[in-house]
């Protein structure tokens, strides 16, 4: 990190970090049915997690036009069938009615964590250009206006739509390439080590990396200089 160069662009990921407070989403959905009282281990839910996430990256579930809420009632309907079908819950269980408690359940969590942060993208927006870079399914546009969040950005940068996917450093430098900065200047935002603040600092961007629960122990146990705790936490960071 350059800590002597002005930071005069912010680049922000979004699921994980704008939407849940950092924590995983695997979380937040395994809180979901545990509220819904699905009868499954943590270990058959982070199977079926699993397989949804395969699903929906083979198949085209996902369409443009699909806003959170949708989403997550796409994804919560394959989760639940998968149980079903593997024997984890019975022939008879009420997919249908799980799946649309558990995605409501998600979607006000979600409003929860943006009502959260929009004061913190009000503070930046006033002062420097955003950028949103983001691993989705193509419908991240939708999803941002349905949450009254794209005035933020300048340029939103979709793994679907460009064709990179992080951890891959090119999809950051394409966000740096819109703000049209040096990658010292930048500040790149995002709840994964792996994923977003490892490829962003092989850029030379510097980071902040909003950690909350993660996916693997060995991510939980990972620690790093530009940790933060909450989101209004980098607003420090521009002062």
């Amino acid at each position: 990190m350059m800590e002597n160069t002005k930071i005069k662009g912010v680049i922000f990921d979004y699921g994980g970090t704008i939407d849940s407070r950092g924590v995983h989403w695997s979380e937040v959905i395994w809180d979901a049915y545990r509220d819904a009282d699905v009868p499954v281990t943590k270990e058959q839910f982070r199977e079926c997690y699993v397989f949804a996430e395969r699903e929906l990256a083979k198949v085209r579930h996902i369409l443009p036009h699909h806003n959170f809420y949708d989403l997550l009632l796409i994804k919560m309907r394959i989760e639940i069938a998968y149980l079903v079908d593997n024997k984890m819950l019975p022939a008879d269980y009420p997919v249908e009615e799980k799946a649309l408690h558990t995605a409501l359940y998600c979607y006000n969590r979600a409003k929860e964590s943006i009502a959260e942060a929009r004061s913190t993208l009000d503070f930046i927006h006033e002062r420097l250009p955003m950028v949103l870079v983001s691993n989705f399914y193509g419908n991240v546009e939708t999803v941002l206006e349905d949450f009254n969040l794209r005035h933020y950005f300048i340029k939103v940068v979709e793994s679907a739509v460009v064709g990179i996917r992080k951890p891959d450093p090119r999809i950051f430098a394409l966000g740096v390439d819109a703000l049209g900065l040096k990658p010292q200047e930048v500040l790149v935002v995002g709840d994964s080590y792996k994923k977003d603040i490892l490829p962003a600092e092989s850029l030379g961007c510097r980071v902040a990396w909003l950690k909350g629960k993660g996916w693997t122990k060995e991510e939980d146990d990972q620690m790093h200089p530009s940790i933060i705790s909450q989101l209004a936490d980098v607003e420090k960071c521009l002062i």
